[in-house]
């Protein structure tokens, strides 16, 4: 439960002044870095009310650290009541954004410091995501006092290492445009009779795309996390376990008699992928060495190819059309929870600064308001430790048991394998020696 460092918490203290000088008579400053996440304004609007309520200037620094860094005091806006409490209702950010850090830099670290000081910061509120939240600690560690410096929680990617159950905001807005976009495209598909590969952002994790696949329902969702390791998030696996299990969904699909569906592809999905076996099988963008990077891979463009190419192999030809979804989602007005939630935490991010915290990430837990040191977030010290899904809880297995794809039973009951070579133009034989190998990663579900 966040609480003032030495008293204890009663309901009242929400909204009450502690005793002295507020953050030494300076200012409260706010930014926003990283990408965009519907919520930013909601944090950025009820930070600067607590603030003006209690009589601290408050000061927004636009684009993130960049002007900072370089000692460009005259990139703030004053931030008041009048110009933000009705700022929590739009997408996008207020204060604009940006992704440069001084990490690493000891000069621009020296100098972002500098720049805090002379615009008279004595509190920071950085609102981001795992590199932002690494930014912060790293800055609180090095102004050794001079600063006090308190992070909220912002990715759409979910991936933060909070504890389990604890959204970053601006998610579940995320989920819910990407779920209305995934619903007419599966109009669209059941109309065309095609199918479409739907790619959500999620770089290093899947909660995004699982997120969307199981609220609407997808005829299937890959995530990295049932290819990889779940201690390390490590490993890769056979390109033909990626394109068979689709392949496979869409085989169990037409054995229904559908030519259509909908498969949700989070993008960290390129993270399981040998490089050097894909690159055997696609023309895949390098740079100017000639080297091949998991982020520059076109990932729905690349599996629909290979897919489409697989089953017309199998004299199934099937219509695919990939579809990244992304950028639809980072700017989108908050959902009313996400409003209420990000309100909340700016509120008590400015609470946190007022009564004395230093160095911390502000949480919701169980309905309270809860800090989590910023030390906590830096894992090994080089960088934000990523929240990955969790392929055994049930949320996942639940999911898993609902999505179109080749299961236990498609191996193992005569029946079921005949129904899939049928569509597949095989013999049950032949289907098991094509797609057998996909037994290994069978989920058993409830």
């Amino acid at each position: 439960m966040l609480v003032p460092p030495t008293r204890p918490m009663h309901a009242n203290l929400l909204h009450s002044s502690p005793p002295g000088p507020l953050l030494g008579g300076k200012k409260l400053a706010i930014l926003a870095a990283g990408g965009p996440a519907p919520g930013i304004n909601a944090v950025v609007g009820a930070a600067t009310i607590r603030g003006c309520l209690s009589g601290i200037e408050v000061l927004g620094i636009k684009d993130g650290f960049r002007h900072l860094m370089r000692g460009e005091l005259r990139e703030t806006i004053p931030l008041g009541i009048g110009n933000t409490s009705r700022i929590h209702f739009r997408g996008g950010s207020f204060l604009g954004v940006s992704r440069g850090s001084p990490v690493g830099d000891p000069a621009a670290m020296e100098q972002t410091l500098r720049s805090l000081e002379a615009l008279d910061v004595g509190g920071l509120i950085t609102i981001g995501g795992n590199g932002t939240a690494f930014v912060a600690a790293k800055l609180a560690e090095a102004a050794e006092g001079r600063l006090a410096v308190v992070h909220v929680p912002k990715t759409i990617d979910n991936d933060m290492a909070l504890p389990d159950g604890v959204d970053s905001f601006g998610f579940q807005t995320a989920r819910h445009v990407g779920v209305n976009l995934v619903e007419n495209l599966m109009v669209d598909a059941r109309t065309t009779g095609r199918w479409y590969f739907v790619v959500a952002q999620g770089r290093k994790a899947g909660h995004l795309a699982l997120a969307i696949g199981k609220a609407a329902g997808a005829s299937v969702t890959l995530i990295p996390e049932e290819f990889q390791d779940a201690a390390t998030g490590r490993g890769t696996v056979p390109l033909a376990a990626i394109v068979d299990t689709l392949a496979g969904a869409i085989l169990k699909r037409l054995a229904h008699g559908r030519p259509d569906g909908v498969a949700v592809i989070a993008e960290g999905i390129s993270e399981v992928l040998d490089l050097e076996e894909l690159s055997c099988h696609a023309d895949l963008p390098r740079d100017s060495l000639g080297n091949l990077a998991n982020a520059q891979i076109p990932v729905g463009d690349v599996l629909r190819n290979l897919v489409a190419r697989r089953l017309k192999g199998l004299g199934v030809p099937t219509t695919i059309v990939a579809k990244e979804i992304g950028y639809e989602l980072r700017c989108a007005d908050p959902i009313p929870f996400d409003m209420e939630y990000s309100r909340d935490l700016g509120y008590l991010a400015a609470y946190a600064l007022l009564h004395g915290h230093r160095s911390v990430v502000v949480s919701l837990q169980g309905g309270r308001f809860t800090p989590i040191p910023l030390a906590e977030l830096l894992g090994d010290g080089v960088a934000s430790p990523v929240r990955r899904v969790d392929i055994t809880a049930d949320r996942y297995r639940i999911a898993w048991a609902y999505m179109l794809r080749m299961k236990r039973a498609d191996f193992d009951e005569p029946e079921a394998t005949a129904e899939i070579a049928a569509a597949a133009k095989l013999t049950p034989e032949q289907l098991l020696a094509e797609f057998g190998h996909l037994r290994r990663y069978v989920v058993d579900a409830h």
